[in-house]
């Protein structure tokens, strides 16, 4: 349904800090009639004020609307140059002065502001001395104008800060979305890229085990829907950024899919001091590094090394395999970001094979709470 061009005027923008209160600051305009009424004012001084007063609403409410500061100081001027018309006529006329300096007092920078609401008062207090208008006009207007300028100036300022403020949150909002899905993408990487490569194994195996050797390939079927359903849930958990996986667990993980491809695994664990977020990043590296190695190393060995030396955490995956000198793949970029959010250290060498190691800080530095750390003991 379209609206009527009466349905779509606005005396006032849709703007949520501009709201309803340009009706409530209307609250002095009357002031501009009350001295009329007072005094008995006769036909030439009601004509004068009425049409100053209908001239006025217009100018008020359009200084809500207006962006330029070209358009501001016309609103600005105008206004003010009624109020300083009426004043000689009408005593109540500097209330014009009052909203001339408030508009002024939202011009940015604070700097411009300043500047006009001086040039209205001092223009004001120039007619005032040059017509000797007597004190009880032009001391409140002087006095109001200031208090309103400077005010509305400085709520001017607050809501430019709060602005930035705001944009300064949706930015970071932006970005925090930005490394949540490259969190996303690079456990799903990890998960995906280990499990399918053992499912990829055990359903080979399984494969060449059917004619031959029946009741073996069905358990090697079996595994393969226990590590799909084991998957499923696993991506669940990172995707909803809960998971909690244990290197223990990760090393009997990555044990089955090496016997699978024929890689003996030889492990050496030293009782160490790990916390949950140091031990979940270990095992995405032992599940990256292990893939990898079933996947191109053409290896017949792993051996996996905890170590502990005077508190600095050494751990390393090393295969004997043909190894490999290329630039880093997206899983060891994404071992190296994990490991340095720890303020840790990988390196990866390929002499002999390849060998992974990662250096994690001092038990002393890295001060882990004694409430969310365990030690870690693994037998070979």
């Amino acid at each position: 349904m379209s609206l009527t061009p009466l349905a779509r005027f606005r005396i006032l923008p849709d703007n949520p800090e501009v709201g309803w209160t340009p009706f409530a600051w209307l609250i002095y305009f009357p002031v501009l009639f009350m001295w009329p009424i007072l005094g008995h004012a006769g036909v030439g001084v009601w004509t004068a004020t009425i049409l100053g007063g209908l001239l006025f609403l217009p100018l008020y409410f359009r200084g809500f609307w207006c962006e330029t500061v070209r358009e501001k100081y016309w609103i600005i001027a105008s206004i003010a140059t009624l109020g300083l018309v009426l004043t000689p006529v009408n005593p109540g006329a500097p209330v014009l002065t009052v909203y001339a300096a408030s508009f002024a007092g939202n011009l940015r920078p604070q700097r411009r502001a300043t500047q006009a609401i001086l040039l209205v008062i001092g223009t004001a207090l120039l007619e005032a001395a040059v017509l000797r208008l007597p004190p009880e006009t032009w001391i409140w207007q002087a006095l109001v104008s200031a208090v309103v300028g400077f005010t509305n100036s400085h709520f001017a300022k607050v809501r430019e800060t709060n602005s930035r403020l705001r944009r300064a949150n949706e930015e970071i909002a932006h970005l925090a979305k930005l490394a949540e899905r490259e969190r996303i993408a690079r456990d799903l990487h990890d998960l995906l890229g280990h499990t399918l490569s053992l499912i990829t194994l055990k359903a080979s195996l399984a494969s060449r085990l059917a004619d031959r050797d029946p009741a073996r390939a069905a358990v090697e079927i079996r595994d393969v829907e226990r590590i799909s359903r084991d998957a499923l849930s696993e991506v669940r958990a990172a995707v909803a950024g809960y998971r909690d996986t244990g290197l223990a667990s990760e090393i009997a993980r990555v044990d089955s899919m090496l016997q699978a491809a024929g890689v003996e695994m030889r492990a050496s664990i030293e009782p160490v001091q790990l916390s949950p977020a140091e031990e979940a990043v270990l095992s995405l590296v032992l599940r990256e590094a292990v893939t990898n190695v079933v996947r191109h190393a053409s290896a017949k060995s792993c051996d996996i090394a905890l170590t502990n030396l005077n508190g600095v955490r050494t751990f390393s995956i090393q295969d004997d395999g043909t190894g490999k000198n290329a630039p880093d793949g997206n899983g060891v970029t994404g071992m190296r970001e994990r490991v340095a959010s720890l303020g840790g250290y990988i390196s990866v060498e390929s002499i002999n094979g390849t060998r992974i190691r990662v250096t994690l800080a001092s038990i002393a530095s890295s001060q882990p709470d004694a409430s969310t750390s365990a030690r870690l003991a693994i037998p070979a």
